[in-house]
């Protein structure tokens, strides 16, 4: 996995407990052009999902 890759963020967007939205950052997260679903392979979307599911540790946001 390569920062900004598909997977990275699937991952990310869990831990963070954002929304499904599956994208990518082909030069880095926030680096360039940040490519949306519609733009994605499907073989890329499937890797996003595939880490925001198995995402098994979150952001700790500190509320009781």
């Amino acid at each position: 996995m390569a920062h900004g890759d598909p997977a990275d963020r699937g991952g990310a967007d869990a831990y963070y407990g954002r929304l499904v939205d599956p994208h990518y950052w082909p030069d880095g997260t926030y680096n360039g052009t940040r490519i949306e679903r519609d733009k994605m392979t499907k073989t890329q979307i499937e890797d996003y999902l595939k880490a925001y599911e198995e995402q098994d540790f979150f952001k700790d946001w500190g509320y009781e």
